[in-house]
């Protein structure tokens, strides 16, 4: 390989398709996570009766890995989503700057195509952020409502806190690996 450096251009490009996400998004998604994360102990605290005081070590670990594996899978389907968003968009963005520029001589074609990559990669990380935040958290919640009161009902609390939070978050992270 010659040793040739990418331009901006080429880096903002590889940016907006790499896996990684902004700090932006990232907060978004462990601040989303960790409320997510938490609605469950209130179904612990009233309708199983868990004391918050005495149950705090286990609602704060449980919490955090509930709040790290669903930030996994915001991620993951934010990726998978992002790239079909783009595609389904793209006609659609096109004709926007078009017209918005079309008639512009002073814009060369090669700035109205990067307008329209920018609004294109714009409006599908808008659109996946916004889906993979609803999918996974609706997941989660009915996972752990499912299993809370019908799986392991016959549990002590304490345990069926720990199976259920895990489960149903474990679960939302297996299948955001999978999502196509």
């Amino acid at each position: 390989m010659s040793g040739k450096q990418l331009t901006k251009d080429e880096e903002l490009l590889l940016q907006d398709f790499s896996r990684n996400v902004s700090t932006k998004s990232s907060a978004l998604f462990y601040g989303n996570a960790l409320i997510v994360s938490a609605v469950p102990l209130w179904i612990y605290w009233r309708i199983h009766t868990m004391d918050p005081i005495q149950s705090a070590v286990l609602f704060i670990l449980m919490t955090g890995i509930s709040t790290y594996l669903l930030s996994f899978a915001y991620k993951n389907v934010k990726f998978i989503l992002k790239h079909k968003a783009a595609q389904k968009v793209a006609d659609g963005v096109s004709q926007e700057i078009m017209k918005k520029f079309g008639d512009n001589k002073k814009m060369s074609k090669k700035e109205k195509d990067e307008r329209i990559l920018w609004k294109k990669n714009e409006v599908a990380d808008y659109q996946a952020t916004n889906y993979s935040l609803f999918y996974n958290n609706a997941m989660f919640l009915a996972l752990v409502v499912l299993a809370s009161f019908f799986v392991f009902r016959s549990l002590s609390p304490s345990l069926n806190y720990i199976l259920s939070m895990g489960a149903a978050s474990g679960l939302v992270a297996l299948v955001s690996t999978g999502t196509k």
